[in-house]
């Protein structure tokens, strides 16, 4: 990577640090990466799209495509990191590093505008990946432009600096929010046998998650967190009548995590259906399992060697959920990990910054993956 380009990159970077904005909301940080590409590159069309947009190189109509994709929304967590480019929007910061993947994709774009490329070279920028919702719209990118294969990445802490990361198959695991609405009937505090309160349904299905998620029952992972509870009002002479049940469930395959769902229906259902409540049932934040394919992990194994980037082979997937698997689901393609350091904080904590020094190495191994025949 030209030493031009990463200075151009760490600018870039802390600007958008400074300036965080929450999934949806992404209208400034879009328009800055947009004229950054315009004012220091000559051959990268782009295209808007509204909430999101992506430059194309285009080598040429039957040339192969390839799509690399970063991230650009922030997250509700206030700045701690102390820098001088800190957020300047309280309760707001790009804690979990989205401002790194947009300047490193940024870069690339300037190293393939300078040097050129063999194939017709795609920068997906895309908003909303905090919710879920932001891959489900870029898929449209397949739409409009051939893209054979896809690939991004995610800043790890505690991992050594620049440490590259791969697993075949999922990677991150599927998840999704999980809202339980009850409605009863109002009574006195006095006569609770008039009413019908939920609070004792939302007990019994809380105290039925653990042998719901026994992992003897599941091949894989299989999780449902408690998020919040919240039954009745501040009314001491008033019987609760109303409830909600907020959870998050989670599955290392698909497939379990969808007979999950139907099992938590089902009790949920039945314990309504036994204290004579009214049930809706929502979903929220749903992000698929993001799966690796192999082959596009090998290429990723092959820029390490001959790079000589330091890479480790993860046994198992990574809990929490990333939307990246909306497109692996429509293209072959792999997500990988490159290490930030035992000294930079754990994502979404106030004291996360994204680490400058591993931007030349996420350039580099696009660059290889550009480059492979």
């Amino acid at each position: 990577m030209k030493d031009s380009n990463y200075q151009l990159a760490v600018q870039l970077r802390r600007e958008l640090h400074a300036h965080p904005e929450l999934s949806n909301q992404e209208s400034w940080t879009k328009a800055h990466l947009m004229d950054f590409l315009r004012r220091n590159t000559s051959r990268i069309e782009l295209v808007d799209k509204g909430s999101w947009f992506y430059g194309a190189y285009r080598a040429g109509g039957d040339l192969p495509g390839l799509a690399f994709r970063a991230d650009f929304d922030a997250v509700p967590v206030a700045d701690g990191c102390g820098a001088a480019y800190a957020s300047a929007v309280p309760g707001v910061s790009h804690a979990c590093g989205h401002d790194g993947h947009s300047a490193c994709l940024a870069a690339l774009a300037l190293e393939i505008d300078q040097r050129g490329a063999e194939k017709n070279v795609f920068f997906l920028f895309q908003h909303a990946e905090e919710t879920g919702d932001g891959a489900a719209a870029c898929v449209e990118l397949f739409q409009e432009e051939r893209v054979d294969e896809i690939f991004g990445y995610h800043n790890r802490p505690g991992v050594p600096l620049g440490t590259v990361q791969v697993l075949d198959g999922t990677i991150y695991c599927a998840s999704e929010g999980v809202i339980l609405s009850y409605q009863g009937i109002p009574s006195h505090a006095s006569m609770p046998e008039k009413g019908r309160n939920p609070a004792f349904a939302i007990a019994a299905l809380i105290g039925q998650l653990g042998t719901l998620t026994d992992p003897k029952r599941w091949r894989g992972l299989v999780l449902a967190t408690v998020i919040q509870v919240d039954v009745g009002a501040r009314a001491f002479g008033t019987q609760a009548s109303r409830g909600q049940l907020l959870l998050t469930i989670r599955g290392q395959y698909e497939e379990e995590l969808e007979l999950l769902r139907g099992e938590l229906k089902r009790l949920a259902g039945e314990g309504a259906a036994a204290w004579g409540l009214d049930l809706e049932i929502s979903f929220c934040d749903v992000f698929p399992g993001t799966v690796s394919h192999k082959s596009s992990n090998d290429k990723i194994r092959r820029a390490c060697r001959e790079l000589g980037i330091p890479l480790r082979e993860l046994t198992e997937p990574f809990r929490s959920s990333e939307d990246f698997g909306h497109y692996t689901k429509r293209i072959p393609g792999a997500f990988f990990e490159i290490g930030s350091g035992e000294a930079c904080s754990e994502l979404h904590t106030t004291a996360m910054d994204f680490p400058d020094a591993i931007i030349p190495t996420a350039v580099d191994v696009f660059s290889r993956l550009i480059e492979e025949q």
